[in-house]
């Protein structure tokens, strides 16, 4: 590999105590005085025996498997999966979360907008491609840009339930997007509920995992770095809890 050829982007959002999330992390950020008390607890030691009384540094964090960028499993979703069983973040095969990335862009979309599948289609066509079984779709709403903001959880377009069963038609396993949510908020949703109580409505994209396997990104981040819609890979390998319904992660763009 040639290094100098190789440019990576982080699309994650940070784990941060300040983020507006609605379950944001609390993270404890231990000073090495106190590692050394740890470690001197764990060891027999007095905390004076290691060198100015320092030791490791350890952070502690308490959240969700839902909190940061995340992938979420079938699990997720519902308990069934087509009538079967529905999948758990660690049983998942890891092929599908590495592969070709495809970028749609609806940046220009308002908060609430609902993405269709001719969305979808039309930006396709400006593309000049035809999805392809395991791409890996990035939706980029710039939600991301408002992820100290208060209202960070209702800035977001949001993908069709429509458009969502589509794109598994189209043999694609892991789709993304950069808001906090795959559906439209889901103040929204509630609210359109309230006046007018109906199936459908609510949570109505997550649930077409009942029908069949796929695996959401939210929070994704920095969508607007890529340089190019097509001809990159993207990794975004979940962290393996056992029997969880979503996994924490790292997802890369890479460009060779």
């Amino acid at each position: 590999m040639n290094r100098a050829n190789l440019r990576i982007i982080d699309l994650s959002v940070s784990l941060d105590n300040a983020a507006k999330e609605p379950f944001p992390p609390e993270i404890h950020y231990g000073s090495h005085e106190e590692g050394a008390q740890q470690a001197a607890h764990v060891l027999g030691l007095k905390p004076s025996d290691f060198p100015d009384s320092a030791a490791w540094a350890v952070e502690t964090v308490t959240l969700t498997t839902h909190t940061g960028t995340h992938v979420d499993a079938p699990w997720h979703y519902a308990s069934t999966t087509a009538g079967e069983p529905s999948r758990t973040i660690d049983e998942l095969p890891l092929e599908w979360f590495y592969g070709h990335g495809v970028l749609f862009d609806f940046s220009d979309k308002p908060p609430g907008y609902e993405i269709g599948m001719a969305d979808f289609e039309k930006q396709l066509e400006a593309m000049n491609y035809q999805l392809q079984p395991y791409d890996i779709i990035l939706v980029r709403t710039d939600a991301d840009k408002k992820y100290y903001q208060e209202n960070y959880a209702g800035v977001h377009a949001g993908v069709s339930a429509e458009a969502t069963r589509w794109l598994i038609q189209k043999g694609i396993k892991v789709m993304g997007t950069d808001g906090w949510g795959w559906d439209i908020p889901l103040y929204k949703q509630a609210e359109d509920f309230k006046k007018n109580p109906r199936e459908g409505v609510l949570w109505a994209a997550h649930y077409v995992g009942k029908e069949a396997e796929y695996c959401q990104i939210e929070k994704l981040a920095n969508l607007d770095l890529l340089p190019k819609r097509i001809g990159f890979k993207v990794a975004v390998f979940p962290v393996k809890i056992k029997g969880a319904s979503a996994g924490w992660a790292r997802p890369v763009a890479i460009f060779e």
